[in-house]
């Protein structure tokens, strides 16, 4: 089994074999409990121009969807932004955060790509693989595939298609916003996938996982 997270030395060419390799060990069928009792929401940002990177974590109740700890990390950036690569630069902080919550989620809310990226690791399967926790990735734009627009209600739905495969869904998450952009990361199917982000609405766009730790990552969280 290869590591998931390699100290960075500056070789794109391996970090890209690297994925592609980690990505062959993703299991894309439901495998998480049922019924969920615990959620985490995962976010990252950058401050200091980007030389360091702020990861939040939050658990939640599967039922209720109210917070019930949180971790925020705050590590020096490892390496650069490289388009494609993101999961390598934000993996470190997120691993970090997680840990510092008192026990893991049964299944993790990232904000950002699943398989929905060219060589299908974007940051919430790198961090499934990681952790080997059931992941989904959220994210707010798309970063490679085709679809059409899915219908004006919350709810609907299109398939993101890349190279003849669905990666993921386009899901209309609240009228007159623009459609969010779901896929599984580790452990969860592509049907589910698009399921559990509806059932974690609560009146926003974003899911309250994915929501909650955009508010904590970007320090909008009344700190």
């Amino acid at each position: 089994m290869n590591a998931p997270l390699e100290t960075w030395d500056g070789d794109i060419v391996k970090a890209r074999r690297l994925q592609a390799q980690l990505a062959m060990q993703l299991v894309l069928e439901d495998d998480f409990p049922t019924p969920l009792r615990s959620l985490g929401g995962f976010d990252v940002g950058f401050e200091a121009e980007g030389t360091v990177t702020h990861a939040a974590a939050l658990l939640l109740d599967a039922d209720t969807l109210r917070p019930l700890a949180q971790q925020a990390t705050r590590l020096p950036t490892r390496m650069p932004y490289i388009p494609g690569l993101l999961s390598f630069r934000e993996l470190p902080a997120l691993l970090a955060a997680q840990a510092g919550l008192p026990q893991p989620p049964q299944l993790a809310f990232i904000d950002g790509h699943g398989i929905a990226h060219p060589r299908r690791l974007g940051i919430a399967a790198h961090f499934g693989i990681a952790t080997g926790l059931p992941s989904i990735g959220v994210a707010k734009k798309p970063l490679c595939g085709g679809f059409d627009p899915p219908g004006p209600e919350p709810g609907d739905r299109t398939p993101l298609m890349h190279r003849g495969a669905q990666i993921g869904w386009v899901l209309r998450s609240k009228r007159r916003c623009n459609p969010l952009f779901v896929s599984p990361g580790h452990r969860v199917s592509m049907a589910s996938a698009a399921e559990l982000v509806m059932r974690c609405l609560a009146g926003y766009r974003l899911p309250e996982p994915t929501r909650l730790a955009d508010r904590l990552a970007s320090q909008r969280d009344g700190r």
